[in-house]
């Protein structure tokens, strides 16, 4: 098993220590030790298990190439005659023992499904559509030796007593057929297909059908259990296990009346009591009876929904799902040498091997679209039938001398320098030796540098790769000896990198509104809830950065605090951001209208905003500038800044002012007149008071308020008798001013 991530760690931690040692600024790692992180490589002759270990997969090489489209079904009889066929054109081969393979008979029919052979070696075959079965006798012609009328064979089996076991559709029957070609129904199911089929020790049919996504046990007697329903519609293939646990793999999504998208392929005999495993392939429609089928696409043709589950059922009937898998469909079940459960699937033509309930390994991947049928034969090679094109090949039990692993593709997002690789590995006598290139394209090419010297122990080495902004490994997993049995094992693969140090970047400064304040970096989630009810909240400032940065993404945006509300106070926040993603401080200086100099406001400030109150600086006209440092990720020789100013501001805390205030009767008529200025901002908004009453919003002479200097004039109703009428003046920092006059 892999090592546990804790003492990973403590290593990674000794190589970042090293490497930053070495070189200025903060070492980081590419770190490539899950199977997903494998799986983006390109794998030649490794096996991949899904906690991510890397080893050596079974040899397999192509032992007949048949010409064939596809092929649906191997079997094996007692001499080692590997049997094989599929479609189009209904051709069975023989491969016998060091082949090569040649077309034993050519049958009048579209395709062949199943195939089965008897304790006397006669080989019997099931052709499609109009299914008939035909008996081949040595190099006899072949005849005729059922005919179940029935549209489609999908299995065939021997039981003990040596009887047929013949499962059809579309009526969902499984005939028995004796030695002598006389048979009859002997079981009818509910279903419309039964599209699997095993025997067990004591003679019972394992089934499984298609729409229900049923598995069944059939007795001796012909009566039916359901023992598990799968969550997917056809069961693709069963196979039963020395100590009677079943395996059923189904795929196809339920969707009541829509057609099926798995054909029908017939696999091969178990390796434990000469079982004969029935798997289904993509293509043929399940449902209530219809025409005779057209000629079949090769296997993959459409893409079925869901891709595959598989579940053991054990014998005291409890279920539980051991693999699964979105896209890739499993078409046959079979057991190595060590009774282990290996699937066959397409479209990706992947032999995997099931470890247990929480762990499989990818084996191998066959240069064939389709693994449609496996066969076991007792020195412990299992032969493999695909589909796209129908070839026969013969997997391990041998495992490979060498294979390799060519990493992705690793983008840096700048100029990096590459320190030490280091991977983790048991070496079992073999050798693990990994090589390095880099390059300033996305896609290695002839522009890259060439593969470096092989970094063969575990400790690791520095790179010798050119500084770059990609980076590649490759791993080549070799055995001590050729056959000897154990394979190195390759838990994961370290690269120390250190992207130049680029200075960080202020974008975008932004004064605040006035009378507000940022609570103080310290505030507590407490006091926030009972800090004063007037807040002000801001939008995020800026947006997403054009720069490509490292993973994981730099946001070039600022999203502050709740603002509360202070009369005299400013505030400034800002955009900064650093391409190496490291932390920073700032320094923020301020200078008036007419000063030389800039003056220190505020040192190293974690935050992106400051807020300050204003009252202590005369009114006037200011900058901002903002300093980043990357200071924090960097020791000082290295550390670079940015900074930006802001545009100019203005301090004012001076309220206008309020001349010429009279008013006048007219009537019945109160006739109001005054002169608003101030110094720096517009008159913003002007109210007055009758008596006392509300304020009212009186609107000035030119109707915009948009001047520093405004002149009023309202009409007002009122009764006979004394009146105040108060006026209230303010500017945009909302600085105010208010005054009287009373008529008699």
């Amino acid at each position: 098993m892999k090592k546990p991530m804790g003492k990973w760690m403590g290593r990674a931690s000794g190589i970042l220590l090293a490497v930053t040692a070495l070189v200025a600024g903060e070492t980081r790692n590419w770190t490539q030790r899950e199977s997903a992180d494998f799986e983006k490589g390109v794998i030649q002759k490794l096996s991949l298990r899904s906690d991510g270990l890397l080893t050596l997969a079974p040899r397999s090489r192509e032992v007949f190439d048949t010409s064939a489209a596809y092929l649906w079904s191997l079997a094996r009889d007692s001499k080692g005659n590997l049997y094989a066929g599929g479609g189009t054109g209904a051709k069975l081969f023989r491969i016998p023992p060091g082949g090569p393979g040649k077309l034993l008979a050519e049958l009048d029919a579209l395709e062949i499904h199943a195939i089965a052979v008897d304790a006397r070696d006669r080989v019997y075959v099931a052709t499609a559509p109009d299914g008939k079965v035909y008996r081949i006798t040595g190099n006899a012609k072949p005849e005729v030796f059922y005919d179940p009328k029935a549209k489609y064979i999908w299995a065939l089996a021997f039981d003990h007593k040596g009887d047929l076991l013949v499962a059809t559709g579309d009526h969902g029957e499984i005939h028995r057929v004796t030695p002598d070609g006389k048979g009859k129904v002997f079981f009818q199911s509910d279903e419309t297909h039964v599209r699997s089929m095993a025997v067990d020790a004591a003679d019972n049919l394992i089934v499984g059908t298609d729409p229900g996504g049923l598995v069944l046990r059939v007795t001796p007697a012909g009566e039916g259990f359901v023992l598990y329903q799968m969550a997917k519609k056809e069961v693709t293939a069963v196979a039963v296990e020395r100590d009677g646990a079943i395996y059923a793999a189904a795929a196809g999504n339920k969707q009541p009346a829509a057609p099926s998208s798995l054909m029908p392929v017939a696999a091969p005999p178990a390796p434990a009591g000469g079982l004969t495993v029935t798997v289904n392939q993509p293509g043929t429609p399940a449902g209530a009876a219809r025409p005779p089928a057209p000629p079949p696409v090769a296997p993959g043709a459409s893409a079925v929904a869901g891709g595959s589950e598989v579940d053991r059922i054990e014998p005291n009937g409890y279920s539980r799902r051991i693999w699964s898998h979105a896209q890739d469909v499993v078409y046959a079940i079979a057991f190595d040498s060590s009774g282990r459960v290996l699937l066959g699937t397409g479209n990706k033509g992947g032999v995997y091997r099931v470890e247990s309930p929480v762990l499989s390994t990818a084996l191998l991947t066959l240069p064939v679209t389709q693994v449609t049928a496996f066969q076991a034969s007792p020195d412990g090679h299992l032969y493999a039938a695909s589909g796209n094109t129908g070839k026969v090949y013969e997997i391990g039990p041998e495992l490979e001398h060498q294979g390799s692993i060519e990493s992705d593709v690793f983008d840096a997002a700048m100029y990096t320098l590459f320190g030490r690789l280091t991977f983790e590995a048991h070496l079992n006598g073999g050798q693990v030796a990994v090589e390095t290139r880099s390059g300033n394209l996305d896609q290695p090419q002839k522009n890259w540098s060439p593969w470096s010297a092989a970094i063969t122990a575990t400790t690791g080495a520095r790179i010798t790769s050119p500084a770059a902004r990609f980076v590649q490994w490759r791993a080549t997993l070799t055995a001590a000896g050729t056959g000897s049995g154990q394979s190195p094992e390759l838990e994961s693969v370290d690269v120390a990198y250190l992207p130049k140090n680029v200075e960080p970047r202020v974008d975008q400064i932004e004064i605040t509104t006035a009378n507000y304040k940022f609570p103080a970096p310290s505030s507590s989630p407490l006091l926030a809830i009972v800090a004063p009810s007037q807040t002000l909240n801001l939008p995020p400032l800026g947006r997403r950065s054009a720069v490509t940065v490292p993973p994981p993404p730099f946001e070039n945006t600022t999203t502050t605090p709740a603002m509360q509300f202070a009369r005299g106070y400013l505030g400034a926040r800002w955009l900064a951001i650093d391409p190496n993603g490291d932390n920073m401080v700032y320094r923020v200086e301020i200078r008036g209208a007419g000063e030389t100099e800039w003056k220190l406001f505020r040192d190293k400030v974690a935050e992106k905003y400051i807020s300050w109150d204003s009252t202590a600086f005369p009114d006037g006209e200011y900058r901002l500038r903002v300093t980043a440092s990357d200071a924090p990720s960097n020791p000082p020789a290295e550390a670079l800044t940015g900074q930006m100013e802001s545009d100019p501001f203005w301090i004012d805390n001076t309220p206008p002012k309020i001349t010429a205030l009279a008013a006048t009767r007219a009537g019945g008529k109160l006739e109001v007149r005054w002169h608003a200025a101030d110094a720096l901002n517009d008159i913003a908004r002007a109210e007055y008071s009758l008596d006392g009453g509300e304020w009212t919003v009186a609107a000035p002479v030119s109707k915009l308020s948009d001047s520093l200097e405004l002149d009023y004039a309202l009409s007002l109703e009122a009764a006979a008798g004394e009146h105040t009428i108060a006026v209230r003046v303010a500017d945009a920092n909302d600085n105010q001013a208010v005054e009287k006059v009373v008529v008699k």
